[in-house]
């Protein structure tokens, strides 16, 4: 992929057809295919809630190595996301152990919550990260028509 991260980037995902979005501040972007969170009702580390994915506007502004490289893939990286840019939640975004299963299955609504990504997007959108001074804008929505203007309000050019 012809991808470089850059300062002012922001990341869009559609919850509905499970696509994201690396997002320049000109304009250009790159769609790729991301899992989010199931569709129901489960029970998952002494909780029980509706694990699909929130729509919201976060912040990734913190780096954690998790030792569950099932759950959270062979790096273990996992960006915290926080609503509103301040408050701490649970979801994140992270690889997952067996991506070749996660992604082969249609609809991708297969988290509890987060926004998993295959391990080649996790490096870029790490970088990504760390290119913005350790922090990403984050916008999750169901059913986008035009993730440019979503991140930025203005028009779109894919690369």
């Amino acid at each position: 992929m012809e991808w470089q991260p850059e300062t002012g980037d922001r990341f869009v995902v559609d919850t509905k057809d499970n696509e994201g979005f690396l997002i320049h501040s000109d304009g250009r972007y790159v769609r790729f295919s991301v899992a989010t969170g199931q569709r129901r009702y489960v029970c998952y580390i002494g909780r029980c809630y509706n694990a699909a994915t929130p729509e919201k506007s976060w912040v990734a502004k913190s780096r954690d190595i998790k030792g569950d490289h099932m759950t959270f893939g062979p790096s273990g990286r996992f960006l915290r996301l926080y609503k509103n840019g301040t408050e701490d939640t649970a979801y994140g975004i992270h690889e997952y152990g067996n991506e070749a299963r996660m992604f082969a299955e249609g609809e991708r609504y297969r988290s509890m919550g987060c926004i998993v990504v295959k391990q080649a997007m996790m490096d870029i959108i790490d970088q990504t990260y760390a290119e913005n001074g350790n922090a990403l804008d984050v916008v999750t929505a169901f059913g986008i028509e035009d993730p440019v203007r979503l991140a930025f309000g203005s028009g779109k050019r894919e690369v």
